[in-house]
C-alpha cells in the first residue's frame, strides 16, 4: 500500500494525522522483515503515542504492496549465527518479543494492516492488536521449523486463543500459508477490506479526530465502526477441513500420535499425504519443542509464554539444526538440511524442558 507522505529511508516511517499514529515498517526490498533497529525504532514510536494525550491510536502498516511483515531478517540471524556471535541473536528475540508483549498491554487502540506477506515475526507484532485487517493479498503462516527455530512471538499461546480446535497445532507444526479470507477465518485476522480499498481505509482511519473511550476495547470498538463500510463481509466456511484438522491435532500430545492419525485417515488423503511431506522436510527437533511448547503454554499469560519462547529461543539459535537450516534454506539454498538427529522417533528433549519452562532453573 502506498504511504501517504514522504518517503524517507528510515526503516520505520512514524506520521501524525489527527489523533492517529501511524507507523510504517520500511524495508520493502527485504519484505519490511525485522531487525533489531526497527524494533528499537517502534518502541520509540509507541512511547512518544503512549505520552502524548492528543494520540488516540496506534496503525501499524507496511511498506509497498507485497508484505506488511515477513518475519524477523533471517539472514542478520544467519550472520550471527555463523559467525558465532550468538548473543546477538539472543538480543533480537529479546527484543522482539517485548515488543510483541507491549502490544498486548499498550493503553490505546491498536490496528495493523495486514496486506500481503505476513508472517513469523510479522504475526507477532499483529497478535496484540485489537484489529488485524487482511486483504485477499494477505499470506500468513508460521513456517519457522523449515528452518530449524519454531514457531515463537508467543504463537504456541495466542493461536490458542485465536483459532478453532485443531488448528493451534495444525497451524504451528505445519507451517500451513492461510489466504485472504482464510486468515479471518482460521482467527489470524480480525477483517478483510479488499485491497483496493485498503487506501480509503486508512484515508478514513486518518480524518478520525473524534475523542476515544479511555478504554481500550471500546475505544477500538468505536473507532473501527467510524470505518466499517469499508470491511468486506465475505464467508469463507470450509467444514471438511475443520473436521479433519480437529480429528488429526486437536489435543495430541505426541508426534507419534499425529503422524499415526494422518497414515490412518480415510478422508483428505491428498491432504494427508501432503502434510506427511512436509513434516518430513522440517527439523525433527523443532517440531518436537513445538508440540511441547503448545501444551506447555495454553491458557498461560502472554507474559509467561514469552518467557518460555526467550528460553527455547536459546536453545534452538545455539542447536544444529538451526544452523544448519539457515546453510540449506538461506546461505547455500540446496535446500537439503542434514538434521540431528535425522528421526521425529530419535528426539528426546525431557533434559531440556524443565529449563526451557523455567521448572528447573
Amino acid at each position: 500500500m502506498p504511504n501517504s507522505g514522504q518517503q524517507t529511508e528510515s526503516s520505520v516511517v512514524v506520521q501524525r494525522h489527527n489523533i492517529m499514529m501511524s507507523i510504517m515498517l520500511n524495508r520493502p526490498r527485504v519484505l519490511n522483515s525485522l531487525n533489531t533497529e526497527m524494533i528499537r525504532l517502534v518502541q520509540m514510536a509507541l512511547d512518544e503515542a503512549e505520552g502524548d494525550d492528543h494520540i488516540g491510536f496506534v496503525v501499524l502498516r507496511g511498506a509497498g504492496e507485497k508484505s506488511f511483515c515477513a518475519g524477523g531478517d533471517l539472514k542478520m540471524l544467519a550472520r550471527a549465527a555463523q559467525s558465532s556471535q550468538l548473543e546477538e541473536a539472543f538480543q533480537f528475540f529479546d527484543e522482539e518479543y517485548a515488543l510483541d508483549l507491549r502490544i498486548y498491554r499498550f493503553p490505546k487502540p491498536v490496528i495493523v494492516l495486514a496486506d500481503g506477506i505476513t508472517m513469523g515475526g510479522g504475526l507477532g507484532i499483529s497478535a496484540g492488536a485489537d484489529a488485524i485487517v487482511a486483504t485477499e493479498r494477505t499470506r500468513m503462516a508460521m513456517p519457522e521449523s523449515r528452518i530449524g527455530i519454531f514457531p515463537d512471538v508467543g504463537a504456541t499461546g495466542w493461536l490458542f486463543a485465536k483459532c478453532p480446535e485443531g488448528y493451534p497445532e495444525f497451524l504451528a507444526l505445519s507451517g500451513y500459508e492461510s489466504v485472504g479470507a482464510e486468515c479471518v477465518r482460521l482467527g489470524l485476522a480480525t477483517h478483510l477490506c479488499p485491497s483496493d480499498r485498503l487506501p480509503d481505509l486508512l484515508r478514513g482511519l486518518e480524518e478520525y479526530s473524534e475523542s476515544c473511550p479511555p478504554e481500550r476495547g471500546s475505544a477500538a470498538r468505536h473507532i473501527l465502526s467510524h470505518v466499517s463500510a469499508f470491511f468486506s463481509t465475505e464467508g469463507f466456511r470450509d467444514p471438511e477441513m475443520d473436521q479433519w484438522v480437529r480429528t488429526c491435532f486437536h489435543a495430541q500430545d505426541s508426534m507419534a500420535q499425529i503422524t499415526a492419525n494422518l497414515s490412518a485417515c480415510s478422508s483428505q488423503r491428498e491432504f494427508c499425504t501432503a502434510f506427511l511431506r512436509q513434516l518430513g522436510e522440517r527439523s525433527p527437533t523443532s517440531l518436537v519443542l513445538t508440540l511441547h511448547l503448545l501444551r506447555h503454554n495454553q491458557g498461560r499469560s502472554m507474559a509467561q509464554v514469552f518467557a518460555v519462547d526467550a528460553r527455547a529461543a536459546r536453545f534452538m539459535v545455539s542447536h544444529h539444526d538451526f544452523m544448519e537450516g539457515v546453510r540449506a534454506r538461506i546461505l547455500e539454498k540446496d535446500d537439503n538440511p542434514r538434521w540431528q538427529p535425522p528421526r521425529i522417533a530419535d528426539v528426546d528433549l525431557s533434559p531440556e524442558l524443565p529449563r526451557i519452562f523455567g521448572t528447573g532453573l
